[in-house]
């Protein structure tokens, strides 16, 4: 099984932050199939790619304690795909959303870890 993680804190109000997170992983054609207050859940739609490789992605929302437009989430990116290339499924799109979290325009990168 692929997983890739990322971490990423970024300059937003918390208002914001969950629309604008819509929008990014819309963009990337995955689905959200679960949301909550904190977590949300979305895959990619099956028909483009077997199976197996469909992506998908966690991500956990830590608004950070006494600081009212910050926001740190951690992000799960995974498939059924064993990573036996490099540059396989998973980790194409996982540096497709990396990309498109750092360069959000409607927020300010703060921090980033990947593994």
């Amino acid at each position: 099984m692929a997983r890739y993680t990322g971490l990423f804190i970024v300059a937003v109000p918390l208002e914001n932050f969950r629309p604008l997170l819509g929008e990014i992983l819309e963009a990337a054609n995955l689905n959200i199939i679960y949301e909550t207050v904190d977590y949300i859940m979305a895959r990619e739609q099956p028909g483009e790619v077997p199976f197996t490789k469909l992506v998908t992605v966690e991500v956990l929302i830590n608004r950070t304690v006494g600081v009212d437009d910050e926001v740190r989430m951690n992000v799960v990116m995974k498939n059924e795909e064993l990573p036996l290339h490099l540059d396989n499924r998973c980790r194409q799109m996982f540096n497709l959303l990396s990309e498109a979290i750092a360069e959000n325009r409607y927020w300010e990168l703060l921090e980033t870890a990947a593994s």
